[in-house]
């Protein structure tokens, strides 16, 4: 009998990992590294329960590094086989993992050179090298198309409108004297009428699903991210400083660019300097413009009109230390830097250097993961540990809620609204709150669904 254990993002939103084992054989769901709280992020250090080299397949939802990240330290520890994920998937990994393992290799350094690790010496959880070793067994495939993995285990993507090649996964189980299973992978779900990319793709039958609680508890309300952003920019404008938007490299930064060449052209925002300080972002913008068929028809007749689709009046790309350095000089501007919950990256250069100044202006424009420092940020710190120093926190800090990229307990239902058929669900991928509200939200739905909220290292038997 097929089993599902859940490895990671069970009881909270990082560390996605789900093994499958069917008809003699495990496949890995997703590779995601652990983030926020110490206790989460030491998970990443230990073992998994199940050795790497005893799982035969992996495939990845997303390029996300909470669903991705991992993937380095388990080719590296042992893992011989293959990953499948969608085309722009393979082209988003192929950046942000050797970005990942970079950066674990400049913050250790760091931490080394400025003595205020815990461990002497400091070593990253994997390398730029073993990150590229992980590209290397990466294969891609189009959405719908089917794809058999081993005897009787076949896969399915479809696009789920989160980020470019994201992807709703559905695997299809055969085993000897047993009913066909379909468990369905949720990965990250995306918002109806966002940018660039088309809403999530409705599946009509599964006898399992595994269902993201990001937001299980909560909407995004009325107000549109777009109009949101427009009175945030404007009323830090008036303030006189700069202003920082903390974002995740892919996705978020892209939106972003697509909402203020927008309110630029409309005239309902100031026109500024604004500087996307992360090379992944700046390599991430072109793969986001040639994955066509992730798309939506706005994003599409943009592109056939020969118009710049993430290009404001005013907009500068950094890579190089000096470059990034350099910002300092600018009074009034948008940094839009990574990372997107301040966990590590470019932006703490910023905060730690802006921070301080009361014309400042923070603003976050996506979830904050417990233990996070964006999360203590909104939670009022007045102070927030950086790069070994703590950093008084005098500037205006504001959030754009609407922002998100994940679908809320709303738009979740009405993609399940699709369903012909009633699975068992599986409420993965968020905090207490949001998990114990999804299952009574699926639970009151006509015709006695189920929902069962996954607990860490938990198996369960899909009969």
């Amino acid at each position: 009998m097929a089993t599902l254990q859940f490895l990671g993002a069970a009881g909270t939103v990082t560390g996605s990992k789900y093994v499958l084992t069917a008809n003699g054989k495990r496949l890995l769901v997703d590779a995601g590294l652990y983030q926020g709280r110490k206790e989460l992020r030491e998970r990443n250090w230990k073992p998994l329960p199940v050795a790497p080299k005893d799982i035969d397949f992996a495939i990845l939802t997303h390029a996300h590094i909470d669903h991705t990240g991992y993937l380095p330290v388990f080719t590296r520890d042992g893992y011989r086989g293959r990953v499948l994920t969608t085309h722009a998937t393979k082209d988003l990994c192929s950046l942000m993992l050797p970005d990942s393992g970079r950066l674990q290799e400049e913050e250790a350094a760091t931490a080394n050179k400025y003595g205020y690790s815990k461990h002497s010496p400091a070593k990253p959880l994997y390398t730029e090298e073993d990150a590229k070793t992980a590209l290397s067994k990466i294969d891609s495939i189009a959405y719908l198309e089917r794809r058999e993995l081993w005897e009787g285990v076949a896969v399915t993507f479809r696009s789920a409108g989160h980020i470019l090649g994201s992807a709703t996964v559905e695997v299809e189980v055969q085993e000897k004297g047993q009913r066909l299973q379909r468990i369905l992978f949720s990965g990250d779900l995306g918002r109806y009428n966002a940018p660039v990319v088309p809403d999530p793709v409705p599946v009509q039958e599964a006898t399992a699903l595994l269902v993201e609680c990001t937001y299980g508890n909560r909407t995004h309300g009325d107000v549109t991210a777009k109009d949101a952003l427009a009175k945030c920019i404007t009323e830090a404008y008036q303030r006189g400083g700069a202003i920082i938007i903390p974002s995740f490299a892919v996705g978020r930064a892209q939106d972003l660019l697509y909402y203020l060449r927008e309110l630029e052209n409309e005239g309902r925002v100031p026109q500024m300097p604004v500087f996307v300080d992360s090379p992944m972002a700046v390599d991430a913008t072109p793969i986001y413009a040639r994955h066509i068929e992730d798309h939506d028809e706005a994003m599409r007749a943009l592109l056939k009109a020969g118009n710049k689709p993430f290009q404001t009046r005013n907009l500068r790309f950094t890579r190089t230390r000096d470059e990034s350095k350099s910002i300092n000089d600018v009074k009034q501007c948008i940094i839009i830097s990574a990372s997107g919950m301040v966990t590590g990256g470019r932006v703490l250069h910023h905060l730690k250097n802006r921070l301080p100044n009361p014309k400042t202006t923070v603003l976050f424009v996506g979830y904050q993961g417990d233990g996070t420092r964006g999360r203590k940020m909104l939670d009022g710190a007045t102070e927030i540990k950086m790069m070994g120093e703590m950093v008084k926190v005098a500037a205006h800090v504001e959030v754009v809620h609407g922002f998100s990229a994940h679908a809320d307990y709303t738009e979740i239902m009405r993609w399940m609204d699709g369903f012909t058929t009633r699975p068992q669900v599986y409420c993965v991928h968020g905090e207490s709150e949001g998990l114990v509200a999804m299952k009574a939200h699926v639970e009151k739905r006509s015709g006695g669904w189920k929902a069962h909220i996954a607990g860490y290292l938990e198996k369960v038997e899909l009969a």
